[in-house]
């Protein structure tokens, strides 16, 4: 059985966002991580990056496995080894440390991502089923620089930030949050209380911080251009996973 894509300009651009010199970093990475290697079992029927390809066709489109075999030219239960084997080795590269004379401002939020796993999510506020992803991105270039591994749906954004271990590769940089994130010790916005407006320059502040902090709003668009992370079916670590891999590609999309 013949397949349709291959890693091909057309396809790598469509269905990864990467240009193909870019594509073809990721498959390096992927490969400098051990995933040309058979896993144990008789050897892969797809080259290394027709094998990137499909994962990211996967996590572009959430195509079930079924559905991706004959555009591929292999069986669902080939294609499922192929995803579970590379979604790890996508991950996104550890966090740089700032340049020691260079302020950097790091910005960080949770976004609810639907998922089937039970032991994953919980029922939350927007009503579904759903896991609480932490990122965190550089104000300056809107490159991610870390994730948390998922936390149920219905925790608050603080106490998954405490709980995660977000707060170590932060430390020493600025951050700031939404108001969510109050007692974290982050810069978050003036809070306004009973009978106590807030002063002018508080007010000038608190726009100056919302307009840098949607930034990482625009970001979570742009990473759920991926439908994996708007309904995921994978269980166990495959939400983070995931998440990780949108990442990489994000960043590749980015930066190169």
């Amino acid at each position: 059985m013949g397949g349709v894509l291959r890693a091909e300009p057309l396809w790598v651009e469509t269905f990864t966002g990467l240009r193909v010199d870019r594509f073809a970093k990721l498959v390096k990475v992927v490969r400098e991580r051990g995933g040309n290697g058979p896993g144990g079992g008789r050897p892969w029927c797809l080259p290394l990056a027709d094998r990137v390809l499909l994962v990211a066709v996967y996590y572009r489109t959430n195509l079930t496995m079924r559905q991706l075999a004959p555009l591929f030219g292999i069986s669902p239960a080939t294609v499922c080894r192929v995803i579970q084997r590379l979604r790890p080795l996508l991950a996104l590269e550890p966090a740089l440390r700032p340049v020691a004379d260079t302020e950097r401002l790091w910005i960080v939020d949770g976004t609810l991502i639907p998922v089937r796993d039970r032991t994953v999510g919980a029922s939350s506020r927007n009503y579904r089923f759903s896991a609480n992803v932490q990122v965190i991105i550089d104000a300056d270039t809107h490159l991610v620089i870390a994730s948390a591994r998922p936390a149920p749906g219905n925790k608050a954004d603080a106490h998954v930030w405490r709980e995660s271990d977000l707060p170590a590769k932060a430390a020493g940089t600025t951050v700031i949050p939404d108001g969510a994130y109050l007692g974290t010790g982050l810069i978050v916005p003036h809070r306004k209380r009973a009978g106590r407006p807030l002063l002018r320059g508080q007010e000038e502040d608190n726009a100056e911080h919302r307009r840098v902090r949607a930034r990482v709003e625009h970001t979570f668009a742009r990473m759920k251009n991926w439908k994996i992370l708007r309904d995921c079916r994978q269980k166990g670590d495959g939400l983070h996973h995931a998440v990780q891999a949108v990442a990489t590609m994000h960043n590749l999309a980015l930066a190169g």
